[in-house]
């Protein structure tokens, strides 16, 4: 068998000129779980008609006629197919006969924002293919991780999937991470005195990203459930708490997300609360000098009607009494207003 994948791969398209969009394409043989090696496109319908193997492809926005090329190797549903070509699906799980299409929204953080890409994941008793569309890391790292476990996939491509799964669900939780700790840096600009917009602009566009996040996974942890409890001619009992534990990440990152979310409220609400508590403690004051000045100023606006008989104006302790009593009260005023904290 690996004498006939090789021979077949060397008389085909050599690797400098294999297309970009497909990253890997591999045969292992679910005997042990080895790597029997590369393969080409057209080398996979050989590979599958050989028994206890099963073929691992790696996609990365592949083209019409890329996708028709698989559809004919694989005999995948024709609405799967458009699915994967058209891409901006939502996260589902769908059965067609014997094959499994699963839809999965994968996320990476760049320059302080979340990219949100999507990976189409076709699973069937033979083969696993994976395609990927717009942000998402290569799945090499989890094809590796995999192949370190051959018992394991030897139990066939649903081992596979459950790397693909893992890996998704274990890059979200650094985006949590790394928003918690700008948040965390940003608090000195949430309980400052003075109001930043740009501050409250970036908590809002954290708490979207978190929000897009959010509706992104949810609907993972019914995916997942179902391939727990669901589809044993391709989920063997052996893999059931693998997945299991796939479960458990995604409802960590749920929550960890619910969580960040109503932090990114509560730092939004705390920092306009304080911004308008500030404004309010500068209305109070100025309301406060604005009382003591309005005191002599009413006093004072007596002198200037210019009436000729005005008593007080012929004797000779008038202006120091008029002085004296505008200082009585404003000194009056000032005690009050600070005993009141409104100075």
């Amino acid at each position: 068998m690996r004498g006939m994948v090789l021979s077949t791969r060397t008389a085909s398209t050599p690797d400098d000129a294999k297309p970009a969009m497909v990253v890997n394409c591999v045969a292992y043989n679910t005997r042990d779980g080895k790597r029997i090696g590369d393969v080409t496109l057209d080398a996979i319908s050989d590979v599958l008609k050989e028994p206890d193997t099963f073929v691992w492809v790696g996609l990365h926005e592949p083209d019409e006629s890329l996708l028709l090329k698989l559809q004919e190797e694989f005999d995948l549903h024709d609405l799967a197919i458009e699915d994967a070509q058209a891409a901006h699906q939502r996260t589902k799980i769908e059965a067609y006969g014997e094959s499994l299409f699963i839809v999965v929204q994968t996320a990476q953080l760049v320059n302080g924002h979340i990219a949100f890409g999507e990976t189409h994941i076709f699973l069937g008793a033979r083969y696993l293919v994976t395609v990927r569309h717009g942000a998402s890391l290569s799945y090499a790292p989890a094809r590796r991780a995999c192949e370190h476990t051959p018992d394991l996939l030897a139990l066939g491509p649903s081992y596979g999937l459950y790397g693909v799964l893992d890996f998704i669900v274990d890059n979200l939780l650094p985006i949590v991470r790394e928003f918690k700790e700008e948040l965390q840096e940003l608090e000195q600009d949430i309980f400052g005195d003075t109001f930043k917009r740009r501050t409250v602009r970036r908590l809002y566009d954290m708490q979207r990203d978190l929000m897009t996040l959010r509706l992104a996974v949810a609907p993972l942890q019914d995916i997942i459930s179902q391939l727990v409890r669901m589809h044993p001619h391709l989920i063997p009992d052996e893999l059931r708490a693998y997945f299991r534990d796939v479960y458990d990440h995604v409802f960590r990152v749920n929550e960890s997300i619910s969580a960040m979310r109503e932090m990114l409220s509560a730092a939004i609400n705390i920092n306009l609360s304080l911004v308008t508590f500030n404004q309010n403690e500068v209305m109070k004051k100025l309301a406060g000098w604005a009382a003591m000045l309005a005191a002599p100023t009413l006093i004072t606006s007596w002198y200037g009607m210019n009436f000729h008989h005005m008593p007080e104006l012929d004797k000779t302790w008038a202006y120091p009494a008029m002085i004296a009593l505008v200082v009585g009260v404003v000194a009056g005023i000032y005690y009050w207003l600070k005993r009141s904290r409104w100075l």
